[in-house]
């Protein structure tokens, strides 16, 4: 499925891949005329609630627990611009600017829809941060995930009442700075407006857009790793076979043995040990499909999820028409923060899995490969030392999957008794992805070491080719070295997905296509 060139806010369907093109400015994105009508219809609604004096959450009255404490027509305005200011308590180093970026698309993109009593200026505003790469500057810590991200997204937008900072060409300037360079003038927001901007899941939903990126990267990479070591440790194919998973037809587990069996096809590896008298083979070779499966299944689950949540209206109150206006709880973040806390177990297995394999290889347990990789051992450590890494990575991952969003704290004096936490879930995630990225390019290394001793037999061409790159990165190692580095150029090489590109690029020239059941469920739209 393609991409589309440009992208409607508001009308639109909204995907984790297509807000990732808004942000890296691939996919252009605009609001229409038309939705310009529907934003102005509901800024008209508030206005003609002030008019009328009927008392409405956040439109007259206090926030949180002075819910109950009415606001004056005249003070109403004020109210807004204090409630950004007031609620700016985030803490810790900034967000990237990427995921500040990816926040703004997808706030534009709820506020959008018409059901907030958001001014059609504010939204350009809003529109002309993102055209112009003035990203503002939010730090990390901060949200419960309730009420909506309240701090984070505070700081979000207190550039458009001229406070906070924004990271423009380049630099970490003043929101006074901007205004001086670009001319622009605070803007002053209207009922409910303050409101609108901070109630909202996009600091959660931002980050669970990432995860979806990255974790499907690294279920990528863990299979064409793990395929590789299967090769160098001279496994069975038997596992893999299509019919056994029928009898157990998951979606992941059916997905993931189609791709093993698609990246050894043709392998003489394969052939050359098909009559052996091993019976069966560690579960961390023999299992492939049902982990990683598994993993590939919360997957699935956190990215339609999210795609709910990347067209639905999480503010409060929504403004449903000229009559209704709710009172509700759609910035509670807790169908994203489950999902996160269930992505990032799912992360956290495939790195455990992988450096069960790693260890597997150091054995010497396998025909023809040395014990720690390395013929002469003794004087030299051979590979033994980078298991300790991935091992110290996995522990690690472990001890971060406790679910942020079993607490829950009460704040706002009590009114907020149940929070989500959610914040905490996808920054949680984020992190074990990338422990899991170092931990698969640790057996990449140890998976291209034992391939190595299969010469002169070939594997597929996908793996070979795969080893042939890998090889013009880390060279075999004979000897002991500072093998950090060789990590480095592994991290790097899944980092940039270099690996991943190869092997689509290699199975476009030979016309080789996935045996793959669920595909377009499994791929980001």
């Amino acid at each position: 499925m393609q991409l589309p060139k440009t992208f409607h806010f508001g009308e639109d369907h909204l995907t984790a891949s297509i807000a990732l093109g808004i942000a890296d400015g691939s996919i252009e994105a605009a609001v229409t005329d038309h939705c310009f009508e529907k934003i102005k219809a509901s800024s008209l609604r508030v206005q003609n609630i002030v008019a009328k004096g009927d008392t409405v959450y956040g439109i007259n009255t206090g926030f949180g627990p002075l819910c109950n404490t009415k606001i004056s027509k005249e003070d109403t305005r004020i109210l807004q611009s204090n409630i950004l200011q007031s609620h700016s308590v985030g803490v810790g180093q900034p967000i990237t600017q990427k995921l500040s970026k990816l926040m703004l698309i997808l706030k534009i993109q709820a506020l959008s829809k018409g059901f907030s009593g958001i001014a059609v200026a504010t939204i350009q505003r809003m529109l002309w941060h993102l055209d112009n790469n003035a990203i503002p500057i939010v730090p990390s810590q901060g949200s419960v995930g309730a009420s909506g991200d309240l701090a984070p997204l505070s700081h979000l937008f207190l550039p458009l009442i001229g406070l906070g900072k924004v990271d423009y060409e380049g630099k970490t300037i003043t929101t006074d700075e901007l205004f001086k360079k670009t001319g622009l003038k605070p803007l002053e927001l209207g009922p409910k407006e303050g409101l609108a901007l901070i109630n909202g899941t996009q600091f959660i939903a931002a980050h669970a857009v990432l995860v979806v990126q990255k974790l499907q990267y690294a279920l990528r990479h863990a299979d064409i790793i793990g395929a590789m070591m299967l090769e160098g440790l001279q496994g069975s194919m038997k596992p893999f076979h299509e019919k056994l998973h029928e009898v157990r037809p998951f979606k992941g587990n059916q997905h993931v043995a189609g791709r093993i069996r698609t990246l050894l096809q043709g392998s003489e590896i394969l052939e050359d040990h098909i009559d052996c008298e091993r019976v069966q083979d560690p579960y961390s070779l023999r299992c492939i499909p049902q982990v990683h499966g598994a993993s590939r299944n919360a997957w699935l689950h956190l990215k339609e999820l999210l795609e709910v949540e990347l067209n639905a209206v999480t503010d409060n109150p929504v403004i449903i028409d000229d009559e209704l206006t709710i009172s509700g709880g759609n910035f509670h973040g807790q169908p994203l923060a489950m999902a996160l806390d269930y992505a990032a177990l799912a992360a956290s297995e495939l790195g455990n899995i992988s450096d069960r394999r790693v260890y597997l290889a150091l054995e010497g347990n396998s025909p023809g490969v040395p014990k720690l990789l390395m013929e002469d051992t003794g004087i030299n450590s051979g590979y033994m030392i980078l298991q300790y890494t991935s091992a110290a990575l996995a522990s690690e991952n472990k001890s971060l999957c406790f679910p942020a969003s079993a607490d829950s704290i009460p704040t706002s004096l009590g009114q907020e008794d149940h929070v989500s936490m959610g914040s905490i879930s996808g920054r949680k995630a984020l992190n074990i992805i990338e422990n899991v990225e170092k931990i698969l390019a640790i057996e990449l290394l140890t998976a291209a070491q034992a391939f190595e001793y299969r010469k002169p037999l070939k594997s597929g061409v996908l793996l070979d080719e795969i080893h042939k790159f890998v090889r013009t990165k880390v060279s075999f190692a004979e000897s002991d070295r500072v093998f950090a580095d060789d990590i480095e150029q592994g991290i790097q090489m899944i980092q940039e997905g270099e690996i991943i590109a190869l092997v689509e690029h290699v199975m476009d020239s030979k016309k080789l296509k996935w045996n793959t059941p669920h595909q377009h469920e499994f791929e980001m739209y």
